[in-house]
């Protein structure tokens, strides 16, 4: 879940041979400008190792207390966050003017002060413990200005979208008398909420700081110790030598190569900045128009918030929401991205079967023995990490096994084999790389905090199902266009806490099951990657493919169409997120909507053997939804559509070669 992989680093090893146009594009400057957490400074002397001192100092913290125990909860969190916040201080600027080359006096100050309020639990613990409920006035200045200082980093390393959100929440506690008599309510004291807030863990220490401070952090740092062994590079080779010579093929390598590296990524723009970089101009080169490339790199990128293992780490948070392990989140999440990324598959392979695109020739690609051979190796931490988690353990034991997993059969090959400069990067990175997503954890737990002293929660449910009359279809409608609003721009564990907490009540009070409610709240916040205006994802990949973004957006739209279909599948039939688990309907259900998908497929692009009339690809969505739809009588229906699809396109397709012929 690491973000600082550089494009050079993901070429295939025999890139020599492929003919990929240059992309003329400063990378940095590119996620600079779309991935708020890239815009740090660029230290040296003593204030880089200051920095490095502390970042290993933190990653080392979290390695040893996952392997030897965590401190209590309060404690754990505090130490987690005072870093973290000492970190972005030094490492991120106030603005887009101040110095990038070294840090001012003032983020030393504030640094300081911010840490010192969080750790102000770990010094007086005994004694706030003992005054629970009675805040003195030193407590309540305390914090007010963790708060305060915790706005401020999380606008740093992320954007104001967030903190601004927070900031309306406390106003929201404040002036509750004020509000509409829907959301009403009698309003809290500032000593009331700053309380409620920061001295317990219902606000900035609650469950999101927790689930950072333990098993997010430690899956951060074992993604950035498998990147130190050349594992980005493996995967776009292992991708090419799979899927490159196929009709197409380098749209479906950067598929496949995006789907994975996101699986343990924790960020869709910085996947798109890393991987697109290679598969973007290699798709231009081959003859995919430029906003198609784009899209295609943006939606494979995104869908890997959604794809076990990690799922961008609302996977830990979305387990604590509902009291169940780890692992269950994980397989029930397998279906729905599968669906998601055969969807994205057919569309580009119909687009060049469409445009006559063919895949690169096999003598220029890598060999799939010799490199499983060369760097097989590298996929056994995923393996054990798999391993550990069926076997019962914990998340957090699960990625300190698999960093030691990784740094032991790194020594399997002198080209992966994990050196001191390596190690002490890793560690680096790893820090780094949990920065945004602790400042995020820890800002929403104002907005969770707001929800359990105000009933905020329950209060949205009330106006979502009041607006749609109490009709399950027109609260998923409701409830969709809320997660994509409400999760514009925000990183993803940040997205879902926000959504599951405004939105998923509404759907938990209609009966849908709390599994199949929290994974559509998590697909349609993540959606906000995609959707104009915001398409943050969308944008990056236009940026590098050099097309208009608006169009690439509108692409990626509908290149992820299932992306949107899909979570009205598994709230109508729960048993694709393995609800109700029965094997017999579960193989039904996963095979009519595999074939759902594909006319979906065929509907979006308008081709299939040969180009579809508007009116047949009308009819392949209708019966697309047919077969997306649980039912007997729905599947037999869309089962008749595609046959009928078939006949008239192959048909139409026959007449055309004749035609061809005879000419």
């Amino acid at each position: 879940m690491t973000e600082d992989m550089n494009a050079t680093d993901l070429k295939p090893e025999n890139n020599t041979d492929i003919e990929v146009e240059s992309a003329q594009i400063d990378l940095d400057e590119l996620r600079r400008r779309f991935d708020t957490e890239a815009r740090t400074r660029t230290l040296s002397g003593w204030q880089y190792k200051l920095v490095l001192i502390v970042a290993i100092a933190l990653s080392l913290f979290h390695f040893y207390t996952s392997g030897f125990g965590l401190l209590l909860a309060i404690k754990q969190r505090a130490f987690h966050l005072a870093l973290v916040l000492l970190l972005v201080y030094m490492l991120y600027p106030a603005s887009g003017k101040s110095r990038k080359d070294s840090i001012p006096w003032y983020d030393f100050i504030l640094g300081g002060i911010a840490a010192y309020v969080v750790l102000y639990h770990v010094i007086y613990f005994d004694y706030i413990v003992m005054r629970a409920g009675l805040p003195t006035s030193m407590d309540l200045t305390v914090g007010f200005l963790g708060i305060i200082l915790l706005l401020e980093a999380t606008r740093r390393v992320s954007n104001p979208i967030l903190p601004c959100i927070a900031i309306f929440f406390l106003l929201y506690c404040y002036f509750g008398r004020s509000f509409p008599a829907m959301f009403a309510h009698r309003g809290f004291s500032i000593q009331r909420i700053i309380n409620h807030m920061y001295m317990g863990t219902e606000g900035v220490f609650g469950i999101p700081l927790g689930v950072s401070s333990t098993f997010v952090f430690m899956f951060i740092l074992f993604g950035s110790f498998l990147e130190q062994t050349g594992m980005g590079r493996f995967i776009i080779d292992l991708s090419m030598a799979l899927a490159g010579g196929s009709t197409g093929g380098p749209a479906k390598v950067a598929v496949l190569s995006s789907g994975l590296m996101g699986s343990i990524s924790g960020s869709s723009v910085a996947n798109v900045c890393t991987t697109g970089m290679f598969t973007i101009p290699l798709m231009k080169s081959v003859g995919y128009k430029p906003y198609f490339a784009g899209a295609v790199e943006a939606v494979a990128s995104t869908g890997g918030q959604i794809m076990p293992p990690v799922m961008g780490a609302a996977a830990f948070i979305m387990a604590e929401f509902l009291g169940v392990p780890y692992i269950h989140v994980a397989l029930a999440a397998v279906v729905p991205a599968l669906l998601y990324y055969f969807a994205v598959i057919v569309q580009v392979h119909l687009e060049a079967t469409r445009l006559g695109l063919k895949g690169l020739p096999r003598e220029k690609l890598p060999k799939i023995m010799p490199l499983l051979k060369k760097k097989g190796h590298l996929l056994i931490p995923l393996i054990a990490i798999i391993y550990f988690l069926l076997s019962g353990y914990t998340p957090l034991k699960a990625a300190y096994y698999g960093i030691l997993s990784t740094l032991a059969v790194s020594f399997l090959s002198r080209e992966t084999r994990m050196t001191i400069p390596k190690f002490i990067e890793a560690l680096d990175s790893g820090a780094r790389g949990a920065l945004g997503v602790a400042c995020a954890c820890a800002t929403v737990g104002i907005i969770v905090g707001t929800a359990t002293l105000t009933g905020l929660g329950l209060r949205i449910a009330s106006a979502i199902i009041t607006l749609s009359g109490g009709v399950l279809i027109f609260s998923l409608l409701l409830t969709m266009v809320a997660c994509i609003l409400l999760g514009a721009g925000l990183p993803t564990t940040a997205n879902f806490i926000v959504t599951s907490t405004m939105a998923a009540p509404a759907l938990l009070q209609l009966g849908v099951a709390p599994m199949a409610a929290y994974m559509f709240v998590l697909y349609f916040g993540i959606a906000a990657d995609l959707s104009p205006p915001v398409a943050l994802a969308a944008y990056a990949g236009a940026g590098i493919a050099g097309s208009d973004p608006m169009k690439t957006g509108g692409t990626a739209i509908k290149l992820a169409l299932a992306g949107f279909l899909v979570p009205y599948i598994y709230v109508f039939n729960p048993m694709l997120v393995l609800v109700g688990f029965k094997a017999i309907p579960f193989t039904v259900s996963i095979g009519t909507a595999l074939l759902g998908v594909f006319l979906l497929g065929m509907g979006s692009i308008g081709f299939y053997k040969t180009k579809m009339p508007l009116w047949v690809r009308a009819v392949a969505l209708a019966g697309a939804l047919n077969l997306l739809v649980p039912g007997l009588r729905s599947d037999l229906i869309g089962i008749s559509v595609l046959a009928f699809v078939h006949f008239i396109q192959a048909k139409k397709a026959g007449r055309e070669v004749a035609s061809e012929v005879s000419s």
